[in-house]
């Protein structure tokens, strides 16, 4: 937690306002151009990143193609752009009968969509295709690259087509989580449904559960690929899925208990100004869920919203504006379009869009938790046609904050066409002083809700304490009020 700005004030003393720095944007690593389409996207890397993950000073992350067998990559790059290393690539796969819609089997799986999560000195992670029966795998890989392990094989589908059945699920594109020894995870398809499953497993890959399995009606009770993923707290897990509801299959948010039971659909999304299509992870502060839905909202480019962990008060903090062009990317707006999930800092929302902004192929973004002081932090540059370069990446995913840096994945662009690392230094925000008749006012930007006012007697003692009285909001500015007194009283921002 370091201090950020210190102000001091001695009776009527004016104090010239700090100033924040501008965003700083850095490509840390740009994906290598493919050298071939056949069969698939073939690089040394991979293609297409999904999402980093942070320890340390590494990232890891994996990419849903590419690679020497064009099937995908699991790898790390440290914060600073350097010591870039291909921890696995996925093996080639071979046609099978046995499932579909990828009725290709391998060791390991392939096309891993959902990132990586990591635990101590290992990673785990999903693929989506691939595996002994060609639905898909759960691995987990050391970070130093040894010792992958295929924990789990979903099984075959009973039919060649979607909805098929299964008694496991089948094609995982999310991201799992952790609790103690087991992994949780969501499938996209397969089950006793045909419309997905929420599983467990552990870490060693036994004692693998099924613990519901989604069924394919207007119910709510769906999950139609791509998943975004679950989210923990104590023994409840809260979800989205992008498909079916109460509203012609336009996503819901739900939960379900750890143990399989207490399945709860609570919200339906309608395609209307609430959204549709929330296709990734849920964020939680207190007994409010944060989301997104890619699409809908006022101007069908998705909104930001919020839901108590019971179903109620359901509020829509952001739709995102109309954009001209062709969907979210091609399209030009002021804001962004499609966003893909969230991540919470105290009172802040931070979040990419998938396409809109200035260049129409993603921003990022932050707000209040309220929905206030929506701000766009950076806007991806157009790609050149035909190579779908650029000098940034295109279409923004997977973010992570570490002190006052965002770190991220793009999809695309950059100077290979096939995807970026970056980093974006945010600022730091400023403070100012005014007199106001026998007063002075001290103010710092709306934006900046997971910072907290603290005030100490002196600089030597280190007795700061925050003030959680007498401050108040124009909209643009928090402002605190004070009668200057005969004593010296030092005030600084601190990030929460």
């Amino acid at each position: 937690m370091a201090m950020l700005v210190v102000v001091a004030l001695f009776c009527w003393s004016a104090v010239r306002p700090l100033y924040a720095q501008s965003n700083s944007f850095t490509v840390l690593y740009n994906f290598t151009a493919i050298s071939s389409r056949s069969p698939t996207y073939i690089n040394s890397d991979g293609v297409d990143p999904v999402g980093v993950v942070l320890s340390d000073n590494t990232l890891y992350g994996t990419t849903g193609m590419g690679g020497s067998n064009g099937e995908g990559t699991v790898f790390r790059v440290n914060i600073d752009g350097s010591s870039f290393t291909n921890l696995h690539t996925f093996t080639l796969s071979s046609f099978s009968s046995i499932s579909w819609p990828e009725p290709y089997t391998n060791s390991d799986g392939f096309d891993p969509q959902g990132g990586v999560i990591v635990s101590g000195n290992t990673l785990y992670g999903t693929a989506t295709g691939g595996g002994s029966n060609g639905d898909g795998t759960v691995f987990r890989v050391n970070t130093d690259g040894s010792d992958f392990t295929n924990l789990y094989s979903f099984t075959a589908l009973y039919l060649a087509f979607e909805g098929s059945t299964n008694s496991d699920g089948a094609l995982p594109s999310a991201g799992l989580i952790l609790l103690g020894n087991t992994l949780y995870g969501t499938t996209g398809n397969g089950g006793s449904g045909g419309a997905g499953t929420v599983f467990r497993v552990n870490t060693d890959g036994s004692d693998f559960t099924s613990m519901n399995s989604f069924t394919g009606d207007n119910t709510g009770d769906v999950i139609v690929l791509p998943s975004g993923g679950l989210l923990l707290s104590g023994d409840t897990l809260f979800g989205t899925t992008p498909g079916a509801g109460n509203s012609d299959f336009y996503g819901t948010v739900f939960r379900v208990n750890t143990n399989g039971s207490d399945f709860t659909n609570l919200y339906s999304f309608t395609n209307g100004i609430d959204g549709s299509d929330p296709s990734s992870a849920l964020v939680l502060s207190g007994n409010t869920l944060y989301g997104t839905a890619e699409d809908g909202g006022g101007a069908g480019n998705g909104t930001v919203f919020s839901i108590n962990t019971d179903g109620s008060g359901f509020t829509i903090l952001h739709s995102f504006s109309a954009a001209s062009g062709y969907y979210h990317q091609y399209s030009l707006n002021i804001d962004g379009a499609g966003p893909r999930g969230l991540i919470l800092s105290g009172n802040t929302l931070y979040g990419a869009a998938n396409g809109g902004g200035s260049g129409g192929f993603g921003t990022l973004f932050r707000m209040n938790t309220d929905g206030s002081a929506f701000t766009l932090l950076y806007s991806f540059t157009a790609l050149a046609w035909g190579t779908y370069t650029n000098s940034d990446g295109a279409g923004p995913g997977g973010l992570v904050l570490s002190g006052n840096t965002l770190y991220g994945a793009a999809a695309g662009g950059g100077s290979g066409g096939t995807g970026t690392i970056f980093a974006l230094t945010l600022p730091v925000p400023s403070s100012g002083i005014a007199q106001a008749v026998n007063q002075v006012v001290i103010s710092w930007p709306a934006w900046a809700a997971n910072y907290a006012l603290q005030t100490a007697p002196d600089l030597s003692s280190g007795s700061w304490s925050n003030l959680t009285s007498g401050i108040i909001t124009d909209g643009t500015n928090y402002l605190f009020t004070n009668t200057p007194a005969s004593q010296t009283a030092f005030f600084r921002l601190q990030q929460q």
